[in-house]
């Protein structure tokens, strides 16, 4: 089995020699034994291929995902003896940084944080092979294995070539392929013509910050939203931004990009379909408003900026583009950051927390560095009703002082939109 590369994975990929990893911690309270995590982790294996892929270069040095049945290696389990509640954040910095061996694969592995009472599962994936959605899939399949290794988490229909991803009607419409490759090739061009930095920005020590609303401000908040018709993604990026305003005053750029989630626009891609390209919004702040009517009035913008999302036409002319790889990755690391951050939002997650053998006690926001340019990144999800929050960055975009006290703000901020 093998498949090219998509542009969005090729740009994640990099040349393979620098990590680019996604981890997703869970804590479990109750024990399991080693086998029945190694025979989770096979299963896994059986039911997503490309969880067996490493990737190869083709004579033209394109990538390509490839899976050799008799030679395809394990998923490998790191074990270390569990010393207390900080140990998964501690682990979690140091995974962002081991490279995964691409050539021989898998992309995927794991860390067991072993105790007596309490574990912590640390899921890790090279970022080219999956986004943080499919990844709470893959972790939803390993805690029912886990827990009943007889269940059957059924086969996933992989996605092996662009044909999978978009409709003939739409793929081989000549109007449309012009138009991608027109696109395309302007960007191609317009890259080249930017100017660059020569240097790179010395990003400096990296940083993960982390913390929990509470339960009764975490249901405020969603209850407030849900009276005022507006999403908790849209207050929570209204709070980020004024957070980073207030802290960031001069430096403030007001504006955040948010990635969206394409299986919402793409039947073909299942929810449990290994892929990691995702679409992008930016949203900004309108200063002149208070909490609330700014959150109205992003609310209506994010609407109809989603309702001109076309994520087939999106993937055509990224493909059309893979000339101008190179130049985009420059300008991702060399060019000048206008972003406050990137803001993610998983939303509520659908995990269950109570199995027959443990319980999950939480499930932790993902974290992500990589080496594209501006590394400041916050990412949230809900789970057992609370809202939690993983906050990245580095010395070098965002001193960690300021990020200390942008989440002091933050927290003040959603207090405070719960209460107008």
């Amino acid at each position: 089995m093998k498949r090219k590369l998509l542009f969005a994975e090729r740009m994640l990929y990099g040349n393979g020699e620098t990590p680019f990893n996604v981890v997703i911690p869970v804590k479990i309270n109750g024990s399991f034994p080693a086998e029945n995590l190694y025979y989770a982790l096979d299963k896994i294996q059986e039911k997503y291929p490309l969880l067996n892929a490493g990737i190869e270069n083709d004579e033209e040095g394109r990538p390509w995902f490839v899976v050799h049945p008799k030679t395809f290696s394990y998923i490998p389990v790191r074990i270390i003896i569990r010393e207390g509640n900080d140990d998964w954040e501690r682990e979690s910095v140091k995974e962002w940084y081991i490279l995964f061996n691409s050539s021989k694969g898998p992309l995927v592995r794991l860390v067991w944080i072993k105790g007596d009472s309490f574990s912590e599962l640390l899921l890790v994936s090279h970022h080219c092979l999956c986004d943080g959605g499919v990844l709470m899939s893959i972790l939803a399949d390993l805690l029912v294995l886990l827990d009943n290794g007889q269940v059957d988490i059924g086969k996933e229909n992989p996605i092996l070539k662009i044909e999978d991803i978009i409709p003939p009607s739409i793929l081989k419409n000549k109007k449309k392929l012009v138009k991608a490759k027109l696109i395309g090739s302007f960007a191609t061009l317009v890259l080249w013509l930017i100017p660059l930095q020569k240097r790179l920005i010395d990003r400096k020590k990296d940083y993960l910050i982390h913390w929990k609303l509470d339960k009764e401000l975490s249901g405020q908040l969603i209850a407030t939203c849900k009276s005022e018709g507006i999403t908790v993604n849209t207050a929570l990026c209204v709070a980020v931004l004024n957070a980073f305003k207030k802290v960031r005053k001069e430096k403030f750029h007001n504006k955040i990009s948010c990635p969206v989630d394409i299986r919402k626009f793409t039947p073909e891609i299942k929810k449990d379909n290994i892929f990691a390209f995702g679409l992008m919004l930016v949203v900004s702040a309108d200063e002149k408003l208070d909490l609330l009517n700014d959150a109205r009035k992003m609310q209506e913008d994010i609407s109809k900026k989603t309702a001109k999302l076309n994520p087939y036409e999106t993937i055509m002319v990224m493909e059309k583009s893979h000339a101008s790889l190179t130049d985009f990755n420059n300008f991702l690391k060399y060019g000048k950051s206008s972003n406050d951050c990137m803001f993610s939002n998983l939303g509520k997650i659908d995990i269950p927390y109570q199995y027959h053998s443990f319980e999950v006690e939480t499930l932790y926001s993902p974290s992500v560095i990589g080496p594209l340019g501006n590394t400041t990144t916050l990412l949230t999800s809900t789970y057992r009703g609370q809202l939690d929050f993983t906050f990245i960055g580095s010395e070098g975009f965002l001193p960690y002082q300021e990020a200390l006290a942008i989440q002091k703000e933050l927290i003040h901020i959603i207090t405070i939109f719960t209460k107008s």
